[in-house]
């Protein structure tokens, strides 16, 4: 990138370049007072502060302004759209053959539902006693194991029911298993649990590519703002109107004008 620098003014005035440099007046007191309007309108607005300035370029700050939050909408829509649609699939096929009552929960507890085929259930002796999944394979099986695994000396050798370790256990496993309020099984149902993982991926990267989308809006507000600065700033320097101008072409040059 290479900055070029230029002072316009009729022909024929003398000193060039250096003498208008030395004999740059003072910036004009109503220039001083205006210096920070045109910056914290591109800050608030895109594209503000310069076509307050009357600079085309501002219509390029607000279209890009628009366009990305057309987009941000439109994909935090996507996102919900795709969500419903998993939640929906969870109850109906996974869920309905335990509960008749709908409860949404966290979203963690659908990835559960990506990975397991089964929850399993949360506590098998029909007794006061609580009696955690014991196969490995379902989600409230995999997380007795993990408490085993974590709190006793041998997982596969239980500890006296009244000691520290078991009842760390089995506390571990209250806190993490699933309800009875949110048994699932997709057994029978691999092609629906298959449709769910996608419609899931779909929902995810719906709503990440929303959060890139308002970092460039964040990016916008922010470029356009300095830009309105830089040509605030050189217009009260030099006391009269100064403008940026962007020239692409195998070397990008920007030059900087200044109008006598």
């Amino acid at each position: 990138m290479f900055v070029l620098v230029g002072l316009a003014g009729p022909p024929g005035a003398a000193g060039g370049m250096a003498q208008a440099a030395d004999s740059t007046p003072p910036p004009l007191p109503t220039a001083r007072g205006r210096f920070w309007v045109r910056p914290l309108l591109s800050l608030a607005v895109p594209g503000a502060g310069q076509l307050a300035a009357h600079q085309d370029r501002g219509a390029v700050y607000l279209a890009v302004e628009l366009y990305t939050l057309a987009r941000v909408l439109q994909l935090n829509h996507d996102g919900n759209t795709a969500g419903g649609r998993f939640r929906d699939l969870a109850f109906d096929v996974a869920r309905r053959g335990f509960t008749a009552v709908r409860r949404d929960t966290v979203f963690e507890y659908y990835e559960m539902m990506e990975r397991f085929t089964e929850s399993g259930e949360f506590d098998r002796d029909p007794g006061p006693a609580l009696a955690p999944e014991s196969d490995p394979t379902t989600f409230n099986g995999s997380v007795w194991l993990l408490a085993r695994r974590t709190f006793w000396a041998d997982p596969n050798t239980p500890p006296d029911p009244s000691s520290p370790e078991y009842a760390a256990a089995l506390q571990f496993y209250e806190q993490h298993a699933v309800g009875p309020g949110f048994r699932w099984s997709w057994r029978n149902a691999a092609a629906q649990q298959q449709v769910f993982r996608q419609t899931i991926a779909q929902s995810d990267h719906a709503f990440r590519s929303a959060q890139s989308h308002l970092g460039v809006l964040l990016a916008n507000h922010v470029a356009s703002a300095v830009d309105a600065l830089i040509s605030s700033r050189l217009s009260t320097l030099a006391g009269r109107t100064a403008a940026l101008h962007t020239v692409i072409g195998p070397t990008t040059v920007v030059r900087l004008s200044v109008a006598f």
